[in-house]
């Protein structure tokens, strides 16, 4: 099928073009076109990073996000100062058919909608080891092939767990520099006195414990590509001296005064807005617009739920569940459920469901309700004796105990220090980092 043939049902779910018109403000006779192909999230205000730019004054750096989806286009006030309202209603989220008068600070803008759906790319259900096929992971493909194609900077944003180092990787695999290193570092994973020389290296003598000289990220990923993840996390200490290097393609390391040219390509992923955090002087202006060059949103599992089933399933069979059926319903019942922590959380169930079975059903609390409750509400049922009675094999059975252990401990030393993850931590006699691995893989 080519790109300009649609199926009669695809074109029944296919998102629309709209036209939004300034007519009243400062950029009034502004129209700007949002097509239905459009990859990823538009976002609205004064920022230089958004889209639709404008230039009203009670417009926040980012504003609103707006989004093509089958059933109009997504409006998402993005916590702006002044409010979204569409027909004089405030608005956090709301979906716009067209007709509507849309306020932005003091900006009104006018949506029309036109006939027909917009083509979408051609059917395709993965770009590396990104997988997805909705509409929204679809539209997101051809632009992933350009930005793997170019060699400037992008920025990765998304919501925890919806798989931003997977998109780094398989840009990098798409890339020229594919045969050449993939570097990963993470900012919240490296004490803040360590940062500078893990980024740039260090000479030996340079600190307590410097007994040899050690190259940073930087020489690591040289020709190839170095994935700075949660880069707003970095400390503002820092961020000129990365803004040097990626200006000057050079390094110097922790103690040294030779300058090391090096040849990186950037991918940084955040999970926070950039935008607000320059605003509230976290972040550096400068910095982010080196950064910003090309920008990619990856949507949360929960704007994209058709791809929670063959993602659930794709899953079970990566992870040992090829000669074992999955409970009734239980693909269907994940399809209701908001997934919080997106595709990660999902392939942890199916990593839970696999390795605990029926014990799986009294994990994964949420609000007070739990994901697949268990027929009974007894609260004396003994896991242990359930699990016995299971007859496994010793080695499965531990590593099902092991893992229900990690979890109810994580869970109750969270709830006895109120969810600050340092205190617990401590009272566990563990490292904060390793106590967030036990956290993440126990979700």
């Amino acid at each position: 099928m080519t790109q300009a043939q649609v199926r009669p049902w695809e074109a029944a779910h296919t998102p629309s073009t709209f036209t939004f018109i300034v007519v009243d403000g400062v950029d009034a006779g502004t129209k700007f076109v949002l097509d239905g192909k459009q990859p990823t999230r538009v976002f609205v205000g004064q920022g230089p990073a958004c889209e639709i730019r404008l230039h009203d004054v009670e417009v926040s750096r980012r504003h609103v996000a707006l989004e093509p989806t089958p059933e109009g286009v997504r409006v998402s006030d993005l916590g702006s100062t002044n409010g979204t309202f569409i027909d004089r209603v405030r608005v956090i989220e709301a979906i716009l058919q067209g007709d509507e008068v849309m306020q932005v600070g003091s900006t009104l803008l006018r949506v029309e909608r036109t006939d027909g759906p917009s083509t979408l790319p051609p059917e395709a259900d993965r770009f590396g080891r990104l997988l997805g096929s909705s509409a929204a992971m679809r539209r997101l493909y051809p632009l992933c092939k350009k930005i793997a194609a170019s060699q400037v900077p992008v920025i990765v944003e998304g919501e925890t767990g919806t798989g931003k180092e997977i998109l780094a990787e398989s840009l990098h695999e798409a890339s020229p520099r594919a045969q050449h290193p993939f570097i990963v570092f993470d900012c919240t994973a490296v004490p803040p006195n360590l940062v500078e020389s893990e980024l740039f290296g260090h000479e030996r003598g340079a600190f307590t414990g410097a007994t040899a000289s050690r190259p940073g990220v930087f020489e690591q990923a040289d020709g190839g590509t170095l994935l700075i993840d949660e880069v707003g996390d970095l400390e503002l200490s820092l961020q000129p001296k990365l803004l040097r290097a990626l200006e000057r393609n050079e390094v110097r390391r922790v103690g040294g005064s030779r300058w090391h040219r090096v040849d990186v390509r950037i991918i940084a992923a955040t999970r926070r807005d950039l935008d607000r955090e320059v605003t509230a002087g976290r972040f550096r202006d400068d910095l982010f617009h080196r950064l910003s060059v090309l920008h990619v949103e990856l949507p949360a599992l929960r704007h994209r739920r058709e791809d929670i089933t063959p993602l659930a399933r794709f899953f079970w069979r990566e992870l040992g569940g090829e000669n074992r059926l999955a409970p009734e319903g239980l693909f269907a019942r994940w399809e209701q459920e908001p997934w919080p922590g997106n595709v990660r959380e999902l392939r942890n169930a199916v990593a839970r469901q696999l390795a605990l079975g029926e014990l799986a059903s009294t994990t994964h609390r949420r609000d007070g309700r739990e994901l697949n409750a268990p027929a009974t509400d007894d609260p004396r049922v003994d896991s242990m004796e359930t699990l016995l009675a299971m007859r496994l094999p010793f080695t499965e059975a531990r590593d099902r105990l092991a893992i229900e252990f990690e979890r109810r401990f994580v869970e109750r030393t969270l709830a006895d220090h109120h969810g600050n993850v340092g205190q617990a931590a401590a009272a566990s006699g563990i490292g904060r980092r390793y106590f967030e691995k036990l956290r993440a893989r126990t979700r």
